[in-house]
């Protein structure tokens, strides 16, 4: 498989990138949910946070990378089973998940620097904190984060739902060419 996308498929940077961010927002969403049950004296009352936290720049930085990606090498042509609709469809799709996606991390980060303090990813590095307000700024990014995160999930669940159904009942080869495969339907411009 070759590193860059070509018109028939995605190339192994876009189909690591994508299975990359899938996993690690499931992972995220899940360690989320679990750690927000988590009593004052469970020993991962404090460890989990900082794992999120760390994470999700983590996270914040594959997003541009991912984005960035996307301008050096485009995805593939539309195949030209696809209806105009459909085009449509993903194209906005795909949009929503990427601003939903920056949209968490950004909320995510505006709930941990909300004391003022800088995020530590690791012990590797840290991401000082811009705007802090701890109250009120805690409180709404929190609420958002949480209604975005569902949000992305799913959207996310929708968009493997409709790859399914181009591989099992449109027996096109959307699902294929994001696993690196070539396609020999394409050629529809976007």
């Amino acid at each position: 498989m070759q590193f860059k996308n070509t018109p028939q498929r995605y190339g192994a940077i876009s189909v690591l990138l994508h299975w990359l961010v899938a996993i690690v927002v499931y992972g995220m969403f899940a360690l989320g949910l679990w750690m927000v049950t988590l009593s004052y004296y469970d020993g991962w009352y404090h460890q989990a946070p900082e794992l999120h936290k760390s994470i999700g720049i983590l996270l914040m930085m594959g997003l541009v990378i991912r984005v960035f990606w996307r301008f050096v090498s485009p995805p593939p042509k539309a195949l030209k089973s696809y209806s105009r609709l459909t085009r449509l469809g993903a194209a906005v799709g795909h949009l929503a998940l990427y601003l939903l996606l920056f949209a968490i991390v950004i909320s995510g980060y505006l709930i941990s620097t909300a004391d003022g303090k800088p995020i530590s990813v690791f012990g590797w590095f840290d991401v000082p904190a811009t705007l802090a307000d701890a109250g009120a700024q805690a409180d709404l990014a929190g609420s958002l984060h949480l209604w975005l995160a569902w949000s992305v999930v799913i959207l996310s669940v929708l968009h493997g739902l409709m790859a399914l159904k181009h591989h099992f009942i449109d027996k096109d080869d959307t699902l294929k060419r994001m696993l690196g495969r070539s396609s020999p339907d394409y050629g529809v411009e976007k």
